[in-house]
């Protein structure tokens, strides 16, 4: 950018600045002000947070005793979780891993499942067990959905055996790494269950191949961590659990160092992008910029580009 042109961009953008106190001061004056662990702020039985470094939540899955096998207090644990994380300014970006577990999860819990089978079993009459049914797959599609809806980055980090709930739930996230000794199912077949909480909406377009997708789903094999890379579910691979979570983490830091109006801009759009046309996603992204172009982070992100400084943005 030449002098001319920067110069020109700075004086408009001053002017939108509020008065009294330079942007980047109160920027660093805000980020200053840091932020409480999430290990004090969220209390969940199923779930372990952490704040790892500043503005990167660690979410655990803390049921190792059951290899993190989703009962119904997960399932809506995650979706309380994500929808609070959604909204939390000390929060950029969320790293999503097994916690001490075993495997990062087993799917889900089957002794949970013969719960539901008792309270299906004491309703007589056909349409009423129906909208029991119904009430609880929409719980567990909000769920995952609630990973994709969450405006922070889900990066997962998996271990070991990811099985049919597991992947329905990492297919929603946005990045994914895993170990070399990872391997994936989408078991629901073998169980007597076509997928429904968003593994046969959300895997095909994450990999692009409908007809590998297809033998997944309609044979329930193990896949390993070799065919999830080659095939684009996950973007990178780790020899073991440690190295896993220290990269999982510094990309993480590396997203919560920018501004979080862009980042949050940008997964907006794309999520947005992924099922409308290329001109819907033009228009929703112009609506977008049309206010974030007028934001101090913009302004500061020139600024810090023109001096050669680390630019530190306020919370969001």
């Amino acid at each position: 950018m030449n002098k001319l042109a920067f110069g020109a961009i700075l004086s408009s953008l001053k002017t939108m600045a509020r008065p009294g106190v330079p942007i980047i001061a109160r920027n660093l004056s805000a980020a200053a002000n840091s932020a409480s662990d999430a290990s004090e702020k969220y209390q969940f039985k199923t779930l372990k947070l952490t704040t790892p470094s500043p503005f990167v939540v660690h979410v655990e899955f803390n049921r190792p005793e059951r290899m993190n096998a989703f009962n119904r207090q997960l399932w809506t644990e995650i979706k309380d979780c994500f929808d609070q994380l959604h909204n939390d300014p000390d929060c950029r970006v969320v790293v999503l891993s097994g916690g001490s577990s075993k495997h990062f999860t087993a799917g889900i819990d089957l002794f949970d499942m013969m719960k539901l089978g008792q309270e299906l079993g004491a309703i007589e009459e056909v349409g009423r067990r129906g909208r029991l049914l119904e009430g609880t797959i929409k719980l567990y599609q909000d769920c995952i959905s609630s990973l994709e809806n969450c405006y922070k980055p889900v990066i997962v980090a998996v271990h070991s055996a990811c099985i049919g709930a597991g992947l329905n739930l990492i297919t929603a996230a946005d990045v994914r790494y895993c170990t070399r000794d990872a391997f994936f199912s989408l078991k629901e077949v073998d169980i007597g269950l076509a997928a429904d909480v968003g593994a046969l909406q959300r895997f095909p377009r994450v990999v692009g191949n409908q007809s590998w997708v297809r033998e997944l789903a309609f044979t329930a094999r193990k896949f390993a961590s070799d065919e999830a890379y080659s095939h684009g579910l996950v973007s990178r691979l780790f020899e073991n659990r440690e190295e896993l979570l220290q990269g999982a983490m510094k990309l993480a830091t590396e997203i919560a160092s920018k501004s979080p109006i862009a980042v949050q801009g940008t997964k907006k759009n794309i999520v947005y992008s992924a099922d409308h046309t290329v001109q819907e996603g033009l228009d929703h992204i112009r609506a977008i910029n049309m206010l974030n172009l007028q934001s101090e982070d913009f302004l500061n992100a020139i600024m810090a580009s023109q001096s050669k400084e680390t630019p530190v943005f306020a919370k969001l």
